[in-house]
């Protein structure tokens, strides 16, 4: 495996207003890894973009997107709520679903890299 030179900046981050700006402190790190983690698996990744796509969604109109049991995607919804992606809110039987603007924000704060164009 090769060494990194944390010492020495990469030309590659040089103008980098992201993760190669600045290294994060260990709190952020605690706070944004859960967010990572959750974000990680596929159904939740795609559970959180059907989410984002609109003001909110019930969770009446997300199982059906997907070929896995009900309890299964409560699962993965629990998953992103614990990690603040998605609030929610049960209303009579079913429950409704948003996006957390602010954890998004963060993370493509986090996650942006202007590079100079040729």
């Amino acid at each position: 495996m090769t060494q990194v030179d944390l010492a020495t900046p990469s030309v590659r981050t040089a103008g980098c207003c992201g993760l190669g700006a600045v290294a994060l402190d260990a709190d952020a790190a605690t706070r944004l890894a859960p967010v990572f983690k959750a974000l990680g698996d596929p159904v939740r990744l795609r559970l959180a973009s059907l989410i984002a796509a609109a003001p909110e969604a019930c969770v009446c109109d997300l199982t059906p997107q997907f070929d896995l049991s009900g309890p299964t995607i409560s699962h993965h919804l629990k998953v992103l709520r614990e990690a603040g992606v998605v609030d929610c809110e049960r209303r009579g039987t079913w429950v409704y679903y948003w996006i957390q603007p602010r954890v998004l924000d963060e993370l493509a704060t986090l996650l942006s890299c202007s590079t100079p164009t040729a």
